[in-house]
């Protein structure tokens, strides 16, 4: 009985090491000319590559024509590569460190390694047109490289609604880094977390230096910070973004409702607007119908005033 089982062990063993694996080099970047210079790009470090559809967008650190970095795509099959951006320096955009992010037809992404001033947050159309720089980075003081807003944002960005959610290695209130919000129309943007000072051993409260891109659940973004902390191995955070803040105004025989339809911060159209007529213990809230619609900037519902109370709260 035992020897069976040894044969069927090992025959399980050999099919395994039998599987074939097939390795593809897509594309080969070019090499650099004057200055690091080239045709397409060079060094795409940790950015990796994002799918849509059969074609596959990056960023190269270096390269392109001025050697401060490209934004490219190529199929999946390796055809049809084509670099559709060489940064320039202009507006501090150069040496994209981070990978892009895709929402419709346009990338968002980063761009600021060493040789800037403090990094920006850009936008691009994914056939090359339409490139928007949506955030300079403030130049940060030296030697501490404190700031108002961060410098230095080497990761990905996500997106809820339209704010877009980052991190920066450096700069800040301490110089330590920041997690921050901007509208993907480059307004409202937001300091989110400065991370504090660190003491001489080597410890903080929060952590210090954040590099890599977070998630968010809900109303909640996670990450991670590198250093510092308690024991100053870095940490792991959490920060609860602020719900939108609801109006409430009379007019003639209504009462109109209003909450910003999106401020860097919070995604305010992930919320439904609730009422009840009785707050006491177990309180029935319901949504308020017809739904909200866009006026001036706001998510707007009008109720008509009726002989019952009606409280109102914003739920997501």
């Amino acid at each position: 009985m035992k020897l069976i089982c040894l044969a069927t062990w090992a025959t399980a063993i050999t099919a395994t090491h039998l599987t074939a694996q097939t390795f593809t080099t897509l594309y080969s970047f070019t090499t650099d000319g004057n200055f690091g210079a080239n045709s397409d790009g060079a060094n795409p470090y940790f950015a990796g590559v994002i799918l849509s559809g059969n074609t596959l967008y990056g960023t190269a650190f270096y390269g392109g024509r001025y050697g401060e970095g490209t934004v490219f795509a190529v199929n999946t099959d390796g055809s049809d590569f084509r670099p559709l951006l060489s940064f320039d320096g202009s507006d501090d955009n150069a040496y994209p460190y981070a990978g892009l992010l895709l929402s419709g037809n346009t990338l968002y992404g980063t761009a600021g390694g060493p040789g800037t001033t403090s990094g920006t947050v850009f936008a691009i159309n994914t056939n090359g047109t339409g490139f928007t720089t949506l955030h300079i980075f403030t130049a940060a003081n030296s030697p501490s490289y404190t700031n108002s807003d961060g410098a230095f944002p080497f990761d990905a960005l996500i997106l809820s609604s339209n704010t877009l959610y980052g991190t920066a290695e450096q700069g800040g209130s301490w110089g330590n880094g920041t997690v921050f919000a901007v509208n993907t129309d480059g307004t409202g943007f937001t300091n989110l977390h400065s991370f504090t000072a660190i003491n001489d051993d080597g410890s903080n409260g929060d952590g210090a230096f954040p590099h890599d891109a977070l998630i968010l659940s809900g109303n909640t973004l996670y990450g991670t910070a590198a250093v510092a902390g308690i024991y100053g191995n870095g940490t792991v955070f959490s920060i609860t973004l602020p719900a939108p803040q609801l109006t409430i105004i009379l007019s003639g025989t209504n009462v109109v409702l209003a909450w910003p339809t999106n401020v860097a911060g919070f995604s305010a159209d992930g919320y439904t607007l609730q009422s009840t007529t009785n707050l006491v213990s177990p309180a029935v809230w319901s949504p308020v119908v017809p739904g909200p619609v866009i006026v001036s900037g706001q998510l707007t519902v009008t109720n008509p005033i009726s002989g019952t109370q009606q409280f109102y709260r914003l739920s997501q």
